[in-house]
């Protein structure tokens, strides 16, 4: 479907919607601009690519926006603690014109701070990841990309540790860290505690392990979420070992995000969990520093089933327009374009929200190696979403797993046992509670 499709498709599904009356207007969503020089108006994108804003790259985009759009101006605003700042700002009617919508924010509480982009349908038929933003058969959002899930990592660390194939389960992948540990003398695993956010992305690997695209819906209708064999167990259960037994940094207290890029980019740590989107930018700081950025590769989550590894493939943050915005047609024509024409997801080794651009290069040895990508099934985010709060766990919060590395490293109380059997009871009493 090419755009003036698109346009078509959503002004119909909302004319419908009016009961195709001529004299109701059908101003439900914030519609692609048709005409570049009847938009106007000055809009501000927040956003948590602090580095994006600093290094002028975003202001790069914007001129060139501004060359198609000549009546808008785009200013940036980098927020470091994006989560916490941004849920804290949503109590206000100041959260900027377009915005990343935060992880941790309900999907059902979208169209309370949002304007919808269109139908869902229409927005999907052209957009990956759409149903993550769909509520009640609208879409809220627009994928700033997406990515796939596993471990970004040091090549030349794991060669000089005699290491040369994919760990397939968790165990190999505890003795290769171990490994590292004993032979190169490199940082084997960093966590990135205390920037906390890159602990959320561990979630992402529900489906990983399973080889399931629902693993994340069927959470919904599960009373137990973390017992034994479960994703959630042995994902959570890989995490604390690797801390237990010493194949983390020393103090994760003191870790720092943008550092933790140029020491993994160096070879003094050798493996973080994150997504594919941060191969990119983990290769640019082994430029900066002097090193080889070919080093840097990507290792899917170490479990394989029927002897195949798998992959869920995820939507990054969603680029949503504020329900408070005066300028919605300006805002939205800066989400299309972002989307569709500044090509920003392949420079960043992202998998594209556009449904028809390929796939990036960094991704091409999992396909080389038979890796199953997996679309994640977003169909009860809402439910899931419902269960989690009411549990007071916080699937895409850092909290509980923050607690689960101080239980690792001794900072806390507890077992891995007692860890989970309270997260199922919690989890458990929510679900009846939330039980439709």
């Amino acid at each position: 479907m090419d755009r003036r499709s698109l346009v078509a498709a959503i002004a119909a599904v909302a004319l419908a919607a009016t009961g195709c009356g001529s004299t109701k207007k059908a101003v439900d969503f914030a519609y692609p601009p048709a005409d570049p020089n009847a938009v106007a108006g000055d809009i501000t994108v927040l956003t948590q690519r602090t580095d994006l804003v600093a290094g002028g790259v975003l202001d790069g985009y914007a001129a060139q926006f501004e060359r198609v759009y000549p009546k808008v101006r785009v200013h940036f605003e980098g927020i470091t603690d994006y989560e916490g700042e941004v849920r804290r700002r949503l109590g206000t009617k100041s959260y900027g014109d377009v915005l990343m919508i935060p992880a941790s924010l309900p999907q059902s509480d979208y169209p309370a701070y949002f304007a919808p982009l269109g139908p869902g349908a229409a927005v999907g038929s052209r957009y990956r990841f759409a149903d993550r933003a769909t509520v009640g058969g609208k879409a809220y959002g627009m994928a700033e990309s997406g990515s796939a899930n596993g471990f970004v990592y040091n090549r030349a660390v794991w060669a000089r540790a005699g290491i040369t194939d994919w760990p397939a389960s968790p165990a190999e992948f505890l003795a290769d860290l171990q490994r590292i540990k004993d032979r190169t003398g490199a940082i084997p695993y960093y966590t990135n505690y205390k920037d906390a956010w890159p602990l959320t992305g561990w979630s992402n690997n529900v489906g990983s392990v399973g080889c399931d695209p629902r693993a994340t819906a069927e959470l919904s209708v599960s009373d137990t979420p973390w017992s034994a064999g479960s994703d959630l167990n042995v994902i959570d259960t890989l995490l604390h070992d690797i801390v237990a037994r010493g194949l983390a940094e020393k103090d994760p207290t003191s870790t720092d995000w943008e550092r933790s890029k140029t020491l993994l980019a160096k070879g003094d740590v050798a493996a973080m969990q994150l997504g594919s989107w941060a191969v990119a930018q983990m290769q640019d700081a082994a430029r900066k520093a002097g090193s080889d950025p070919a080093a840097i590769g990507f290792l899917p989550f170490p479990v394989q089933k029927d002897g195949v590894f798998c992959t869920v493939v995820v939507s990054g943050y969603q680029q949503a327009i504020s329900l408070h915005s005066g300028n919605k047609a300006a805002a939205r024509a800066w989400i299309d374009w972002f989307t569709d024409k500044s090509g920003a997801a392949a420079r960043e080794g992202a998998v594209p929200t556009l449904a028809a651009a390929p796939l990036p290069a960094v991704l091409k040895p999992f396909a080389d190696k038979g890796v199953k990508f997996l679309d994640r099934s977003e169909a009860d985010t809402a439910q899931v979403d419902a269960i989690d709060g009411l549990a007071g766990i916080g699937l895409n919060r850092p909290d509980y797993r923050k607690k689960l590395i101080d239980i690792a490293r001794g900072a806390q109380p507890g077992s891995t046992a007692a860890f989970f059997a309270d997260l199922d009871r919690r989890w458990g009493e929510a679900a009846l509670r939330a039980a439709p």
